[in-house]
C-alpha cells in the first residue's frame, strides 16, 4: 500500500467547524466579522461585500422558500456563471436545499435525462434557454423561473414559467431554522456522460471544503481568486468556496479567455491566484512576450498538467504553481509540493487520503506498473456520497470500500503518481493496451502540431486502430506522412497511429478539455489519411541473441 505523506501543510484532516465548511454558517459569520470586506466581483462590474452578499442571499432564499423549496429539495440552476448563478447556489444552500447546476450546452435527450434524474420541481433558467425545454417530457418539473428576461412556456409544457420578479424576497421573513451539517448533500454535479448517461454526483459540504482547501489552500486571509471555469463543474465551485473559507473574495467571469486573462487579473487589482487546466496554460504561453509580464498580482496558480510549457509560464509571469489530480467524485487525493519539477507528476497522496494502484481484481500492482487508481479518505464525507438514484453504479464505484476512479496511473520509485489514461480512453490494438495520453504527448513534440487527440477506431481485423486528430500551428501545414515518420522512432511500433486526420478545430468542453467522443464516433472519415493505404507498414522488431 502506498505511503501517505503529510502534505499540503494547509489541509487538516480533522472535522472543521460548521463556520468553516457549511455555506450558511460561513456567510453568517463573515458578514458579522468582516461586513465591509469584498466578497465577490462580477464581470458586469457589480460586486458584493460580505454584508451585501448575505442580505442578497437571504432575500433570494426567502423567495425560494415561498416557491416551496425546503431542506433536502433540489434547486435546478441552468444559468451562465454570474451573479444570478451564485445567488441561486448560495440561497439554495442557505435553506439546506441541494444546488443542481446544469451545463448550459445541454439540449434534447441529455437535457431531459438530467432534469428528470435530478428530481427537482423548481428550475432557474436563463431566458434564452427556456425554449430548449420544448417537447421534453419533464413530469417532475413544476416551475421554471426565467432569469434575465421574459420567456414563455413551450406549448404543451407541464410546468409554468414565472418572471424573475418572484425571486425578490424579504430576508426578514426567512425561516432559516433547518439544521445543516457538514455531511449533508450540498450539490449534485453531473458527470460528462462519455461512458453512458450522465450521473449525478452527490457531494457533501465536506467534500467541496476539502477540495477547495487542497487546491487553493495557499490562499491567505482576505486574498482574491479569479474564477473562469463554469459553475456546473467542481473547478468553478471549489475556488469560490475557498474564497469563502479564507474570508476572501472571488472574481467570477463567464469562461476562460486567453486574450483577456491578464486584463482580468489586472482589472481586479487584487487577484493572487487562479486555476489553469488543460489547454488554458498553453493558450497563455502563446501570447507575445511583454516587458511587464511579471508585473502582475498572481503569486501562486493551480495548474494541470505540469509540463515544460507550464513551468516556463510560471517563470515568465513570476508565480509559483502546484498541481494534483481531481475529479467530480473525489477531493484532490493527489497533490504536489510547490513548483514540482517533474513533468507529468500528479504528486503523492495528500494528508488524510490513501491511494492504491490495482488490477481488475483490486489487487495492488507492483510499483512502476500501470493500475487503476482507487482512493479512500481518513475523514468521512470528504468524497462523494454516491451517484444520485443509481445504487448499482454506486456499488461498483465503491466496491471493497475504496472509490474506483476509472483512471490509470503509474508510480515511480520516489512515490510520485503519473496519469496514464482514462480506462475508457485506452486503445486496444492487436492484444496491446495503448495509452492515448502517451500517444498525444509524442505527437505534440512535432513542430507543426498545435492540438491533438488520439482515439481508437474500429479495425477491419479485430479490436481497434489508432487515429490521431491534429490541428496545425498558425502559419504551418501538417503533412500526415511526415508526422507518422516523426513518431516511428519515438513510439513503440504498435502505438504509431495508422490514421491521421487534420482538422481546423478540435471542439472543447466548457472546461477546455477536448471532446474525444466526437472523433471516436465519427471514425475513419473521407478526409482521414491511412498510412497502410499509403504503403507505410510497421512491424515488431525481432531481436536475435546477437542484437540483444
Amino acid at each position: 500500500m502506498s505511503e501517505a505523506v503529510r502534505h499540503p501543510a494547509w489541509f487538516d484532516p480533522a472535522l472543521p467547524a460548521n463556520a468553516d465548511c457549511v455555506l450558511r454558517d460561513m456567510l453568517d459569520l463573515r458578514a458579522a466579522r468582516v461586513p465591509e470586506r469584498q466578497c465577490a466581483l462580477f464581470e458586469d462590474g457589480s460586486s458584493w461585500t460580505y454584508h451585501e452578499c448575505r442580505e442578497s442571499v437571504r432575500a433570494a432564499a426567502e423567495a425560494l422558500q415561498r416557491l416551496g423549496l425546503r431542506k433536502g429539495d433540489r434547486l435546478i440552476a441552468w444559468l451562465p456563471s454570474g451573479r444570478p448563478m451564485v445567488t441561486a447556489w448560495f440561497a439554495a444552500n442557505y435553506l439546506g436545499a441541494v444546488f443542481v447546476p446544469l451545463n448550459t450546452a445541454y439540449r434534447g435527450q441529455v437535457l431531459e435525462h438530467v432534469i428528470n434524474a435530478s428530481c427537482g420541481a423548481v428550475m432557474l433558467a436563463h431566458h434564452g434557454l427556456v425554449e430548449r425545454l420544448a417537447g421534453l417530457q419533464l413530469p417532475q418539473l413544476a416551475r421554471v423561473v426565467s432569469v434575465g428576461g421574459p420567456a414563455a412556456a413551450p406549448a404543451g409544457a407541464g410546468f409554468v414559467v414565472l418572471d424573475e420578479s418572484v425571486l425578490e424576497g424579504d430576508g426578514g421573513r426567512l425561516d432559516a431554522s433547518a439544521s445543516i451539517g457538514p455531511w449533508d448533500i450540498q450539490t449534485i454535479i453531473y458527470t460528462s456522460g462519455t461512458t453512458g448517461p450522465s450521473k449525478g454526483v452527490l457531494s457533501p459540504y465536506l467534500q467541496l471544503y476539502a477540495t477547495a482547501v487542497v487546491n487553493y489552500g495557499y490562499m491567505g486571509d482576505g486574498e482574491a481568486i479569479l474564477v473562469n471555469l463554469p459553475m456546473f463543474h467542481v473547478g468553478g465551485t471549489s475556488p469560490i468556496y475557498c474564497a469563502l473559507v479564507r474570508s476572501g473574495s472571488f472574481y467570477l467571469v463567464d469562461g476562460f479567455s486567453g486574450q483577456r486573462f491578464w486584463e482580468q487579473v489586472r482589472r481586479s487589482g487584487a487577484v493572487t491566484t487562479s486555476g489553469l487546466i488543460g489547454v488554458m496554460a498553453a493558450f497563455l504561453a502563446k501570447s507575445e512576450p511583454r516587458a511587464d509580464d511579471a508585473a502582475n498580482t498572481l503569486r501562486c496558480v493551480t495548474m494541470a498538467p505540469i509540463n515544460a510549457d507550464t513551468m516556463a509560464l510560471s517563470r515568465r509571469f513570476g508565480f509559483d504553481y502546484l498541481t494534483g489530480f481531481n475529479m467530480t467524485e473525489v477531493s484532490t487525493p493527489l497533490v504536489t509540493d510547490l513548483n514540482e519539477p517533474k513533468a507529468g507528476s500528479c504528486g503523492r497522496p495528500r494528508t488524510g487520503m490513501e491511494c492504491r494502484l490495482v488490477d481488475g481484481n483490486d489487487m495492488e500492482v507492483p510499483r512502476g506498473s500501470i493500475g487503476e487508481l482507487m482512493v479512500r479518505s481518513e475523514l468521512p464525507w470528504t468524497m462523494n456520497a454516491g451517484y444520485d438514484g443509481l445504487p448499482e453504479a454506486t456499488a461498483r464505484a465503491w466496491r471493497n470500500g475504496w472509490f474506483h476512479t476509472g483512471d490509470l496511473f503509474r508510480q515511480d520509485e520516489a512515490g510520485d503518481y503519473y496519469f496514464v489514461d482514462r480506462i475508457k480512453d485506452t486503445i486496444r490494438r492487436r492484444g496491446e493496451n495503448i495509452s492515448s495520453f502517451e500517444v498525444e504527448n509524442a505527437v505534440r513534440l512535432h513542430a507543426d502540431v498545435d492540438e491533438v487527440v488520439a482515439v481508437g477506431v474500429k479495425s477491419e481485423i479485430a479490436e481497434e486502430e489508432v487515429l490521431v486528430v491534429v490541428t496545425a500551428r498558425p502559419g504551418r501545414e501538417l503533412d500526415p506522412r511526415a508526422l507518422v515518420e516523426f513518431l516511428i522512432p519515438r513510439l513503440a511500433y504498435f502505438m504509431v497511429p495508422r490514421y491521421v486526420r487534420v482538422v481546423s478545430d478540435i471542439p472543447k468542453t466548457e472546461t477546455n478539455k477536448p471532446r474525444k467522443v466526437v472523433f471516436r464516433d465519427a471514425g475513419v472519415t473521407p478526409d482521414t489519411w491511412d498510412r497502410e493505404t499509403a504503403g507505410l507498414r510497421l512491424h515488431r522488431d525481432r531481436l536475435t541473441d546477437q542484437d540483444a
